[in-house]
């Protein structure tokens, strides 16, 4: 079983409608969208949700109101400003002390150090997995609640749940669509891949943060190729991008121009395979180059 992960090292690249593309012209695959934070390539495969979880990805401090002492040491300990003295009085205090959710980072050190353990440490629900059925085959992916932040652990949930499935259907290829960037979620969605492909833009700040996430592919000794999309709006730093992979030694998938078949394909809510267009035809040409790494 070979996996594929798309990623870009800045938002907007064209990440995303890459990946659908591939997705379409591929063979006997899973998807999985491990860009969990803006979770769109469901929106161009078309697909229908046939089972869902919730994703627990911590746990949260909660003050237990009735032991509560209000002596406010959890207040004085928390580094995030989460604790504040609004809770509900008790027969020990008129006003005792709470944890705001959204700003709990589940450090615990208010479980820790409350000299009467009035704080419990609760797994918390962020938000839930999906699984749809699609045109293009299976594809897992997730929705963060408001203001849940991403670790990483959704992603390599994703890939795991797309790893046993491909297995069990006997499917050759994860496509995988990485989130943007270096972080956490970035490290979870290419660690352990077999091939990454990183889609940049002909901008200065396009070469830029093709730098950063041709290092980070690097140090973690995967395979890479690189594309840059919309090459033709500035034909001299698409050069420089193509440059850069050659002296830094990732591999070249190739170009694809700018092309209103993008935006036509997003309206219907399909892949750029799906509408006639000279991008769909470069897609095909960076399809090519991928498939003979894989």
């Amino acid at each position: 079983m070979k996996e594929l992960t798309i990623i870009s090292g800045k938002g907007g690249t064209g990440k995303t409608t890459v990946t659908a593309a591939l997705a379409a012209l591929g063979d006997r695959k899973v998807m999985a969208d491990c860009d969990v934070d803006a979770a769109d390539l469901a929106l161009v495969v078309r697909g229908e949700v046939i089972e869902r979880g919730d994703f627990v990805g911590g746990s949260l401090a909660v003050v237990r109101a009735d032991d509560c002492t209000a002596c406010g040491r959890c207040e004085g300990l928390c580094r995030f400003r989460a604790v504040r003295k609004c809770g509900p009085s008790n027969a020990i205090c008129n006003a005792t002390y709470a944890v705001e959710p959204l700003s709990c980072e589940g450090c615990g050190v208010c479980v820790e150090f409350c000299p009467v353990s009035a704080v419990d440490f609760r797994p918390h629900t962020s938000g839930e997995w999906l699984i749809s059925e699609t045109v293009h085959g299976p594809l897992f992916h997730a929705s963060l609640l408001p203001g849940e932040g991403n670790s990483g652990k959704l992603v390599a949930l994703l890939r795991e749940k797309a790893r046993r499935l491909a297995a069990q259907m006997d499917l050759s290829l994860i496509i995988a669509d990485g989130s943007p960037g270096i972080g956490c979620p970035v490290i979870a969605s290419i660690t352990g891949a077999s091939l990454v492909l990183v889609v940049t833009e002909p901008t200065l700040s396009g070469i830029y943060d093709l730098e950063r996430v041709g290092a980070l592919v690097q140090h973690f000794d995967i395979e890479a190729l690189v594309c840059v999309n919309k090459w033709d709006i500035n034909k001299g730093l698409a050069e420089a991008v193509k440059e850069y992979a050659r002296r830094s030694g990732l591999l070249w998938a190739g170009r694809i121009r700018y092309d209103e078949a993008a935006t036509r394909a997003q309206l219907a809510g399909v892949s750029l395979i799906e509408c006639d267009g000279g991008a769909a035809y470069d897609v095909r040409g960076v399809w090519e180059k991928v498939a003979a790494c894989l």
